[in-house]
């Protein structure tokens, strides 16, 4: 009797994993039908000579439609102490301001507010240095930090792992935390860096968060959160309250939102990369775009190399400039690809 049982339950397990086979293969049908209007640029951006990229998530635009790029240095920002990892570029590719040499371990994430400031994650701590948020004016000046420099802990005035920050039309400040961490929250403060409500934690239940990687704000204030390791979007109001979930855009590294309120969402991870268990199976990597209004993807940027070396590959940030060109920040493959209209 336990025989056959145990006959019985491999034989379920058996057809719930064809199912899901099944269903895979549809979904990576059904994403191929959706239209690609863009095309690569490779190689805009000018970089100083000698100057390479180093790995990075963390793009933006500021209000005079110029790109900012926090990049993690060509060797690792704790090691290069002379590479300021912070660019400012012109649409066509020219460096404007580069600042910040060893000041960072880990550039993570980029915001810039409608004042023109600058504000950065560093998600790792070292040496006294890390586990920060960092907002600088436009010109490269230091205005706030929050967190203690190279500490990382639970308490409101410390970080584990901040990933990604963002502004409200206030000043109040988002910060999700817990870059791959036993902690996974939201941090809000006040314009002036006062600790004000965290939410949310480890978890897959709705509401919990594995990997906050990438905050938006939509213009009526919603925030919506990359929750990376559990393949979805999660949009809260800006007290915490949960108001809806979505999985259709992906495993989500990063999130846009532009003055349109088209979404822009960069899936550097799912389908098949070269890690066990496979994340989010039956999806393509790639940026997909859509209306949060209504959560339809109308758009998406198919990853050309769908079979990496590596977990992380393809666009993590994303960002979209006044003429509509988008620019994808890469970790893996160290370049941040500029995408024009076909």
């Amino acid at each position: 009797m336990a025989r056959r049982n145990r006959v019985g339950f491999m034989f379920m397990l058996s057809a719930a994993g064809l199912a899901a086979l099944a269903l895979s293969a549809v979904v990576s049908a059904r994403q191929l039908t959706i239209s690609n209007p863009y095309r690569m640029v490779t190689d805009w951006a000018k970089l100083p000579e000698g100057r390479k990229w180093g790995s990075s998530s963390a793009v933006d635009i500021d209000p005079q439609g110029r790109i900012w790029v926090a990049d993690r240095c060509s060797t690792g920002c704790e090691r290069a102490l002379t590479e300021a990892p912070i660019f400012q570029f012109d649409r066509t590719g020219k460096v404007l301001q580069n600042f910040g040499a060893g000041m960072f371990i880990f550039p993570h994430g980029i915001h810039v507010d409608q004042g023109g400031n600058v504000w950065i994650t560093d998600a790792r701590g070292a040496a006294g240095k890390g586990q920060q948020v960092f907002k600088f004016s436009p010109e490269g000046k230091l205005l706030m930090t929050l967190g203690k420099a190279g500490v990382s802990g639970l308490a409101p005035d410390t970080f584990n792992g901040p990933c990604d920050v963002v502004t409200a039309p206030n000043g109040d400040i988002f910060v999700g935390d817990g870059h791959e961490n036993a902690v996974s929250r939201i941090m809000k403060f006040s314009k002036d860096g006062k600790f004000i409500k965290g939410w949310g934690k480890k978890g897959s239940a709705a509401g919990d968060l594995d990997t906050p990687h990438s905050l938006a704000m939509d213009s009526a204030g919603r925030l919506f959160v990359a929750d990376r390791g559990n393949g979805r979007i999660q949009i809260f109001d800006q007290e915490g309250k949960l108001l809806t979930i979505w999985t259709q855009f992906g495993r989500p590294s990063g999130l846009y939102i532009d003055k349109n309120d088209i979404l822009y969402s960069a899936d550097s991870e799912s389908g098949n990369v070269t890690i066990d268990p496979q994340r989010n199976p039956g999806w393509l990597r790639g940026i997909r775009i859509g209306s949060v209004k209504d959560g339809q993807v109308t758009a998406f940027i198919k990853d050309p190399d769908q079979n990496p070396t590596q977990a992380t590959w393809g666009a993590e940030g994303v960002v979209v400039d006044p003429d509509g060109a988008l620019y994808g920040a890469q970790v893996g493959n160290k370049d941040v690809k500029k995408y024009v209209k076909q």
